[in-house]
């Protein structure tokens, strides 16, 4: 079984009340939702979230909730843990999964055919953990910069050594969704 799990809570700091702003007559997050649903490889469709208004989204969509905790909303909490707790709920509900689509709520340019690929591929490549849609580069730091590789996998663009002790770098506290 595949599921997806969609992360986005109702504190933005930067942009209040980004994933339910509307874009071309929809909230932002119905984007990303839309695409799970209607991907083909996707059996179930889960959203971790502590927004009603996102929780509402969900209902109308066919999206199943998860009540995301208090500790897991703050600017300070990190996404891998959000998806920890995510990745415990589904599998309480539905058993060991295949695999889990991540997706954030403001990621309104994913599509159905992304998500399947990203299926896809993990499929055909069993050695590999996990599939990542990737954008132009234009902007933000050099630390979250990605290079396809001679071996067709992405790496650092500088290599993390460069900026410290990699064991210490985070480019992320942000909860993202």
């Amino acid at each position: 079984m595949v599921s997806a799990l969609l992360i986005g809570r109702k504190g933005s700091i930067g942009f209040p009340g980004k994933n339910v702003y509307p874009i071309l007559g929809r909230p932002l997050s119905f984007y990303p939702m839309d695409a799970a649903k209607k991907a083909k490889l996707v059996d179930r469709v889960f959203i971790s979230t502590d927004c009603e208004q996102l929780m509402q989204l969900a209902r109308e969509n066919g999206v199943e909730i998860i009540e995301r905790p208090a500790h897991l909303c703050t600017k300070t909490a990190l996404g891998e843990h959000v998806f920890v707790h995510g990745f415990e709920e589904i599998t309480k509900r539905v058993g060991t999964q295949e695999m889990i689509a991540l997706l954030h709520c403001n990621s309104a340019t994913v599509t159905a055919e992304i998500i399947d690929e990203g299926v896809r591929a993990l499929r055909e490549k069993p050695l590999y953990d996990s599939a990542v849609s990737v954008s132009k580069y234009n902007m933000w730091s050099p630390l979250r910069a990605r290079k396809i590789g001679p071996d067709g996998l992405l790496h650092p663009f500088v290599p993390f050594e460069t900026f410290g002790d990699p064991k210490t770098l985070n480019c992320d506290r942000d909860s993202q969704g």
